[in-house]
């Protein structure tokens, strides 16, 4: 399992979330108190949105906490809109290519959870992604997999839509291969205009995800946990998909169709 956060709003320091806090994105790479792995040093990754549509993107094996052009980069870069995520593998090797947030065109994404079995159909999972996005996949994870394959049921168009169906047929290939929980997932996927993000799990037990109001109530900021244990965060309900922009937040109830079609 993983740790992430993701901000929108008017432009703060990455470090301001990163780094900073007393339960820090970094901090929590060392002891993360909502998570099955409390230490999450298998790599770690900045995607942010400036002045250009495609996200800047720094990514590196080294645990968060060792990484000194990590912390060097969260103090000089400020941002509108960003995500950062540390990782725990949950099996793929560990290399830069499988850190996250993965990125393609003007989107990025991350993701902290499991697709059940997926080793038993990573061949399936790869074959449904579009001949026109493959050559973007560059390393062996279920996220990256989930995020191309969302981006080949027209993400461009309709993110709620598009992750529904891909989940569609993530959860039909595991449920497949027998894999129990079939999904369980917090997410985040950006445009480098509004911020998306997703709690959800085929069973009762969604990976946790909260949210509050930026700096002098301008935008947002979203987190696997709490970045400061004496500010109130709102949880976010499971099986739920929220749209956030500078100035609102929307939330839609999200689920999968027990009754699948069969994957390809």
């Amino acid at each position: 399992m993983c740790r992430w956060v993701a901000y929108i709003g008017e432009p703060i320091f990455i470090a301001d979330l990163v780094s900073a806090p007393e339960h820090s994105l970094i901090a929590q790479a060392r002891q993360a108190e909502e998570c099955k792995t409390t230490i999450n040093a298998d790599g770690f990754g900045l995607a942010w949105y400036n002045y250009h549509r495609q996200p800047g993107l720094y990514r590196d094996v080294y645990p968060a906490w060792s990484d000194m052009n990590l912390r060097a980069l969260a103090e000089q870069v400020s941002s509108r809109l960003f995500m950062a995520h540390v990782r725990a593998s949950t099996g793929t090797a560990i290399s830069r290519n499988n850190c996250h947030p993965f990125a393609h065109s003007c989107w990025s994404f991350m993701h902290n959870g499991q697709i059940g079995g997926f080793d038993a159909f990573r061949k399936r999972a790869d074959m449904a992604i579009p001949d026109a996005l493959y050559t973007a996949r560059k390393g062996a994870t279920d996220s990256e997999a989930l995020f191309l394959i969302a981006l080949g049921q027209d993400l461009e168009k309709d993110p709620f839509t598009a992750l529904q169906r891909a989940l569609k047929i993530l959860h039909q290939m595991s449920t497949d291969a027998g894999a129990k929980p079939s999904l369980r997932m917090s997410l985040a996927i950006s445009d480098g205009e509004s911020l998306f993000t997703l709690r959800y799990a085929s069973d009762d037990n969604p990976p946790s995800l909260y949210y509050r109001k930026g700096r002098n109530d301008i935008g947002w900021c979203v987190v696997s946990e709490p970045l400061e244990r004496d500010e109130t965060w709102i949880s976010v309900e499971p099986n739920t998909f929220s749209h956030f922009t500078p100035s609102s937040v929307t939330h839609h109830q999200f689920q999968i169709k027990a009754t699948l079609a069969k994957a390809l």
